[in-house]
């Protein structure tokens, strides 16, 4: 199957989307990263690349949804603990970002969010237990 993924996201500012991501203590790809893209780092083999918008229009022919209006996707990543999901939120806020709701504790699994300066949305999860059984 898959050995990498790319997520593509259109930012406005990219040295505001840089900043953003690096307060927050992610690096960036300097191998696929210019003044028109750059290749976010979130994990060994995980990616967001950071596309400013007449860049991102060369790969589409729709139009480009203002993610602070509507919501064109969710990203979600694990994390090793409720912990660092609460850091990596406070951090996000501290450097500008929003969170769009509250931490959901569902028992097995806790989540919270946040909203990146192009208000894409960033989901934070940690799984802390057993999952329910399935309902029938």
């Amino acid at each position: 199957m898959h050995k990498q993924i790319f997520v593509n996201l259109p930012i406005r500012d990219m040295q505001r989307s840089r900043a953003f991501f690096e307060a927050m203590g992610y690096a960036f790809n300097p191998q696929f990263s210019n003044d028109q893209g750059a290749c976010l780092v979130l994990g060994e083999n995980l990616h967001a690349m950071l596309l400013v918008h007449d860049f991102f229009k060369g790969f589409t022919a729709k139009p480009i949804a203002d993610a602070r209006e509507v919501s064109e996707v969710l990203v979600c990543m694990s994390c090793d603990s409720r912990e660092q999901v609460d850091a990596l939120v406070a951090k996000a806020v501290a450097a500008g970002g929003t969170t769009p709701r509250a931490p959901q504790d569902h028992g097995f699994m806790y989540a919270h969010g946040f909203e990146d300066l192009d208000g894409h949305i960033w989901e934070l999860v940690v799984m802390t237990g057993e999952m329910p059984p399935a309902a029938a």
